[in-house]
C-alpha cells in the first residue's frame, strides 16, 4: 500500500472548486489496501463524495443510500467514489457491515480532501470546528468538475443529487 498522493492544481486550504475545474488526481487506498487513483476513470463520470467517519449515523445513511441507488447511477454511467479519514481497516469493517458495493477510499493525512475544500472551518452544533465538510462532486469523463456541492446533507442528498442530474 503506497501513500496518499494529490495533485494539487491551484488549489489551497479552504479553496472550494466549482464547475469547470480541474478536478484534483489523486491516489488513495481502498478498504483492501489497494491503490485506486481517479485517473482511473477517465472516460466516466464519477461522483467522489467526502464523508467525515465512517460507521456513524449520518455517514451510513449517506453511504446506504448511494448503495440502493447504484444500479441507477450505474446506468448512466456514473460512479460513485466514497473518501473519508478513515484508515482502511475501518472502512473494510464499514463496507461488510452495510454490503457497500463501490469503493471507499482512505485519506487519513487528509491532504486530498484538503485539496477538494472538504476540510476546514465548519459550523456543527453552533461552534466552529474544524473537519471534514460533507461534499459531493461529479467529475466529469475529461476530468473537470461538473457539479460541486458543499455541507450537503446525509440523508435525502442522493435523491436530490439523482433529480439534479436526471438520473
Amino acid at each position: 500500500m503506497s501513500e496518499p498522493s494529490v495533485t494539487v492544481q491551484d488549489v489551497t486550504d479552504n479553496q472550494r472548486l466549482s464547475p469547470g475545474d480541474t478536478a484534483p488526481d489523486f491516489t488513495l487506498p481502498d478498504a483492501d489496501g489497494k491503490d485506486v487513483s481517479l485517473a482511473d476513470y477517465r472516460g466516466r463520470k464519477v461522483i467522489v463524495y467526502f464523508y467525515p467517519a465512517a460507521s456513524t449515523p449520518g455517514c451510513t445513511k449517506q453511504a446506504c443510500d448511494f448503495r440502493d441507488n447504484l444500479a441507477e447511477l450505474d446506468g448512466a454511467g456514473i460512479t460513485v467514489l466514497g473518501v473519508s479519514p478513515d484508515k482502511p481497516a475501518k472502512l473494510a469493517k464499514f463496507r461488510d457491515a452495510e454490503q457497500l458495493t463501490f469503493p471507499l477510499l482512505s485519506d487519513p493525512d487528509k491532504a486530498v480532501l484538503t485539496a477538494w475544500g472538504a476540510f476546514g472551518e465548519k459550523t456543527m452544533y453552533g461552534k466552529t470546528v474544524t473537519g471534514v465538510i460533507r461534499s459531493t462532486f461529479l467529475v466529469d469523463e475529461a476530468g473537470k468538475i461538473e457539479v460541486a456541492q458543499y455541507n450537503v446533507k446525509a440523508t435525502g442528498h442522493v435523491a436530490k443529487l439523482r433529480r439534479d442530474l436526471s438520473v
